[in-house]
This record gives structure tokens, C-alpha cells and sequence, in this order.
């Protein structure tokens, strides 16, 4: 009844944490395609000396999407392994990332002036990226909502996947002792040896003489 519970938890984690992995390439990807047309820009107008440098969204998409594949791969490790210490890494590293996400919403939604929390983006591209997500808001709803989802129903199935490992362990555990105290009674318990006494000869008596 363990191993096919165990086996259906491994794929269930391997699957949400699929989709964390999913968001992690698509941020990625986006990054560098940011990059590209950066240095297009750059390459269009030398005198500005903003294009110097990367701004510092490319190196929060970058950085985040990093990140994420990096739990993807550590997630995909604990549920292939099922191992204690990889299970309470990816499960800690995922209650930060829901922590981090849930501050970072509270801030926007509370604070009326969070962008001036944010470094300084002369570009304007963060303004324009900021207009693409008001105008399609109810589609990056969705996918912030799929994500946090994943996030914890992939947290979910780690803490279940360790206590069935647990389980396990601890059963294994007593049935050796168990196995130790009833074998007596699967074999026939060994004779104790026998007693060996010094050889006789069978003739007259002898009388000790007076």
C-alpha cells in the first residue's frame, strides 16, 4: 500500500514542479530576448550613455528564471531520490519563494507608490513592460495564480512524500526487531548438547581390597 502511494506522490511532485520549471525557461527566455534588443537600441544610438550597461529588470528576469529552474531541478531530485534532506531543502525553499511572493503582492496592492521602491529605469522599457501587463491583467492573473498554485501543491506533496518516507523507515526498523523475537517459532528451537561422559567397560566388579 506504501510503495504505490509513493510512487503516485513522486509523479504528482514531479508534475507541479514541472510547471514552476516552465515559468522559470519562459523568464529566461525573455531575459535574453530583453538582451537582444538591448543591445539592438545600443547599437542604434551610440551617444546615449545609458546602454553601458544592462538596466536592472533584465537582471531581475534573468536572475529569477535561474533561480527557478535551479528549484526544478532540486525538486525533480528529491522526488526521483525521495531523500529527507533533499525533501526539507526543496520544502524550505519553496515556503521562501511563496513568503517572497506574498510580500512582493501586499506591496503592490498596499502601496500606492511601491515603484518608487524599484531602482531607476532610464530606458523607460519597465514603464513599457508595466503597460503590457495592466493591458493583459487578467492573463497574468491567471498565470501568478497557476503559479503560486503549483508552488504549493509542489510543497503539499514534499511534506507527504517525507512522511511516507518516515513511515516507511520506521517500519522497516520494527519489523527487524519483530523478526529477531518470533523466529523461534518459524524453526524448532536447538537442542542444547549433549551431555558427554568418559567411556566405560563393561566386566567383574572390582572391590577395593581392605
Amino acid at each position: 500500500m506504501v510503495r504505490p502511494m509513493k510512487v503516485c506522490l513522486q509523479w504528482s511532485l514531479k508534475f507541479t514542479n514541472l510547471t514552476i520549471g516552465c515559468l522559470g525557461t519562459t523568464m529566461l527566455f525573455y531575459g535574453i530576448w530583453m538582451i537582444r534588443v538591448w543591445q539592438r537600441d545600443a547599437a542604434d544610438s551610440h551617444s546615449s550613455p545609458d546602454y553601458d550597461h544592462f538596466p536592472w529588470y533584465i537582471h531581475a528576469f534573468l536572475g529569477i528564471g535561474t533561480a527557478l529552474c535551479a528549484i526544478t531541478c532540486l525538486g525533480h531530485v528529491a522526488a526521483h531520490s525521495g531523500n529527507y534532506y533533499c525533501l526539507s531543502s526543496y520544502m524550505f525553499i519553496i515556503f521562501v519563494l511563496l513568503l517572497s511572493e506574498g510580500v512582493m503582492a501586499a506591496d503592490v496592492l498596499l502601496n500606492d507608490e511601491w515603484e518608487k521602491d524599484l531602482p531607476e529605469d532610464p530606458s523607460g522599457r519597465f514603464d513599457e513592460f508595466k503597460e503590457f501587463v495592466i493591458s493583459n491583467k487578467d492573463f497574468f492573473r491567471w498565470i501568478a495564480l497557476f503559479s503560486v498554485l503549483a508552488q504549493g501543491c509542489s510543497m503539499l506533496f514534499a511534506i507527504m512524500l517525507r512522511i511516507i518516507g518516515k513511515v516507511k523507515e520506521y517500519s522497516n526498523e520494527n519489523e527487524g526487531e519483530y523478526s529477531e523475537t518470533w523466529s523461534p517459532l518459524l524453526r524448532p528451537p536447538e537442542l542444547p548438547p549433549a551431555t558427554v561422559y568418559p567411556p566405560y567397560v563393561i566386566g567383574e566388579p572390582v572391590y577395593k581390597s581392605v
